[in-house]
């Protein structure tokens, strides 16, 4: 019979459809070969071509050359120019679209995606993350800020180079709103942190574990969206991802390194969104909320009743998806 299982932590429901369960190795691709080169001389975030792209933002360098750049998004959904303001017609309600939109170039490499990259090469990822949210917070026009990355076509990318980005808001998102009160309504009732209980579990039984280091645990949540849906959360409470340290950095980007190189190889590389998920700026130090990072891949389509519902049908055990990504040798 399938079962339905709820997130503690964001209150969601999902199905997992036992009936129609699929085992984790049919989710293995089946993509075709494809050569991508170093360098595309059309490439705005290849070397050589950084005129096609507006001025860096940020820069880590070996000598005279870069190895990472954050740079504006030549066509950003966001305008950084102007001031926050809010027009209230009837039932018409609008504020000017001000906010920030960059992209963070991780390797001056076309084709060195993460699973190729040195531990090293992913800490510039997480150094840049850090440094430029930490810069972003300080403006006083935004609310809310995240940084995410799309891998592949079904996840939305439209450049083949491997980039995250990072949008800063004039406002604080619905779904952020939910969560966090989520969150308050757990900690007012429980007195703890609920993703930290959650963490505390998920360490406890085991079973959806996929590593763990001194900083940082990775797992497949109980009540997972989709297949291999993953959650990264730092073991020390945090609410901002500002927070984190130089020790916490490097073991993000070891996390980050195997985790997504488990992926490439055990699933041959599947399309993914990475999302890192954290409080509305106005909020620090917080008791009652933990910043983490969502991995989805893009393994299955939603279609009506998602759309219909808010809800998700998963087809595979998310213990079985964690087994298979722990058994995956790199």
């Amino acid at each position: 019979m399938p079962e339905i299982r709820q997130n503690m932590a964001t209150k969601e429901w999902v199905i997992i459809a036992t009936e129609r369960a699929k085992r984790p190795k049919d989710f293995v691709g089946k993509k075709a070969e494809e050569t991508i080169p170093e360098f595309d001389e059309k490439c705005p975030f290849c070397p050589g071509n950084e005129k096609l792209a507006p001025p860096a933002t940020f820069e880590i360098k070996d000598g005279d050359k870069w190895i990472l750049r954050s740079v504006p998004n030549k066509f950003p959904a966001l305008s950084p120019e102007g001031g926050r303001s809010r027009k209230f017609d009837g039932i018409h309600r609008s504020m000017n679209g001000v906010g920030i939109h960059e992209v963070i170039v991780e390797t001056p490499i076309h084709n060195k995606f993460i699973a190729f990259m040195t531990e090293g090469d992913v800490f510039n990822i997480v150094q840049a993350y850090k440094t430029r949210y930490t810069e972003l917070q300080k403006d006083e026009r935004v609310e809310h800020i995240i940084i995410f990355k799309n891998h592949g076509a079904a996840a939305g990318t439209s450049l083949i180079h491997p980039h995250s980005q990072v949008i800063a808001l004039p406002l604080v998102p619905q779904m952020v709103r939910e969560r966090v009160r989520e969150s308050m309504s757990y900690y007012d009732d429980n007195g703890t942190c609920v993703y930290c209980e959650m963490m505390n579990l998920e360490l406890k039984e085991k079973t959806r574990v996929i590593l763990e280091n001194d900083s940082f645990v990775a797992f497949c949540p109980y009540a997972s969206f989709g297949p291999f849906h993953m959650w990264i959360l730092p073991k020390r409470h945090m609410g901002q991802f500002s927070e984190i340290n130089e020790v916490e950095m490097k073991d993000l980007a070891r996390t980050l390194k195997i985790v997504l190189t488990k992926l490439h190889i055990g699933l041959n590389n599947p399309d993914y969104n990475l999302v890192v998920r954290c409080l509305p700026t106005d909020y620090h130090k917080t008791d009652f909320f933990h910043w983490y990072i969502a991995i989805v891949p893009r393994l299955t389509k939603s279609a009506g009743f998602e759309l219909g519902t808010g809800m998700f049908i998963n087809v595979t055990l998310p213990e079985e998806n964690a087994e298979f990504l722990r058994n995956v040798a790199i």
